[in-house]
């Protein structure tokens, strides 16, 4: 992340890192919204734009470590990926049996849970 852009675009990334990290924490909540590659882009954004604030997203206490280890090529840990995954198909599976009724927005949410799944799965795991 050593190109960094005219002081003119660095607002723009600097907003955009900001977009980034709130559709990363919504996603953490939100089976269908995947947290690391919003996060991933904040830091792309942040490392382009201010120093103060990628250092915040790199030392943050709670993904942190998790992005440092992507970004640096060592994967995620298992236990991640296992929450991830059990996290992911309990959301799915509680709204489309308590909330969605109608079959083709089931089928949608059921593939995006598989190809999510498929993502996290093939990511390099993290071994200590």
């Amino acid at each position: 992340m050593s190109k960094k852009p005219n002081s003119a675009l660095k607002p723009l990334f600097l907003a955009c890192g900001f977009i980034f990290v709130g559709l990363g924490i919504i996603g953490i909540v939100l089976p269908v919204l995947p947290t690391t590659p919003f996060l991933l882009l904040a830091a792309a954004c942040f490392a382009r734009s201010s120093e103060k604030w990628n250092n915040w997203l790199m030392s943050n206490r709670l993904f942190g470590n998790y992005l440092k280890s992507y970004q640096e090529g060592r994967g995620i840990p298992l236990k991640v990926k296992a929450t991830a995954i059990t996290f992911l198909w309990v959301t799915i599976l509680i709204s489309i049996h308590f909330f969605i009724e109608n079959w083709i927005v089931e089928i949608i949410l059921i593939s995006i849970a598989m190809a999510v799944t498929i993502h996290i799965i093939t990511l390099k795991t993290c071994r200590k």
